[in-house]
């Protein structure tokens, strides 16, 4: 009994340990960055990547609609990954940031591609994905295209079938004006014009890639987080993939002031702890 109560308090300081170091890099800021580098692929364009070698797990940040690699979340989670001594890969999608191509010749099912060409040619071992709003989608898909290589999922703000969800949802007469437009303004508050331009081609191809209308055979970890303020994704998506996910290892986490962004320090703080303990787990386990 006193054996096993020493072992028990031995795992609880070592996970406290790794959380208070983990902390300290992440107040610190990303001190050495990974330098970028560029994937050479066959009739495909050329995707920037930053790269850490480390232990397995590795983790592998999917970044949302128009985001690039270096936002507030990728960076943490890099120097995170470099104060534990795993490995982390960070990308931009075809189309995005550093990475080749024009953001609207791209789609769900080109940048599903770019995730999949990732963990097949640019990572070893299974990951840990960590998709933040579009991004949450894309490594759902890549879940069931690349079930080996997938060791836990962690959405942030997962805007799983979004696209398409609030395209249906849209005034009959919206849409049929749009449909003839061949486009659509769709807000956001996340750049200067005040909305992203999606084409037809692009939603219908969405169409192709959602998930939320059968269950998600899906059966690795699974960790959702998501604010109850999120303006742009509703929180109950979340609820809609846990309950969809065939895993029994599920959870979801409501920040009652979160935002859709989720890049305050104590959301960032969550995410990093969420992980700490997904690594924790899978490395008993192995």
């Amino acid at each position: 009994m006193a054996l096993s109560v020493l072992r028990n308090c031995s795992e609880v300081l070592k996970i406290n340990v790794r959380k208070f170091t983990a902390l300290q890099h992440l107040s610190a800021g990303v001190r050495h960055k990974t330098t970028i580098q560029h994937a050479t692929r066959p009739d495909l364009p050329k995707l920037a990547y930053r790269k850490l070698k480390g232990k397995s797990p590795g983790v592998v940040f999917l970044p949302g609609f128009a985001s690039v690699m270096g936002g507030q979340k990728a960076e943490a989670l890099e120097e995170f990954c470099k104060s534990l001594g795993h490995s982390y890969l960070r990308f931009d999608y075809s189309g995005c940031g550093s990475s080749e191509g024009e953001m609207g010749n791209y789609n769900i099912g080109a940048w599903k591609k770019d995730v999949l060409y990732v963990l097949d040619e640019l990572v070893e071992g299974p990951q840990i994905l960590v998709g933040s709003s579009m991004g949450g989608w894309l490594m759902l898909l890549a879940a069931l295209a690349r079930p080996e290589k997938t060791a836990a999922l962690v959405g942030i703000s997962t805007a799983a079938d979004h696209f398409v969800t609030a395209f249906n949802s849209l005034p009959i007469e919206t849409k049929r004006e749009i449909e003839e437009q061949g486009f659509w303004k769709f807000p956001t508050k996340h750049n200067g014009e005040g909305f992203y331009t999606l084409s037809m081609d692009f939603l219908k191809e969405a169409e192709n890639h959602c998930i939320l209308q059968s269950p998600i055979p899906v059966s690795c970890p699974v960790r959702l987080i998501h604010g109850l303020k999120d303006p742009d994704v509703p929180w109950h998506v979340s609820m809609q993939v846990a309950e969809r996910v065939l895993s029994n290892d599920v959870d979801v986490i409501l920040r009652k002031h979160g935002q859709h962004r989720m890049s305050e320090k104590d959301d960032i703080k969550l995410m990093v702890y969420t992980i700490d303990d997904l690594i924790d787990k899978l490395t008993t386990l192995g």
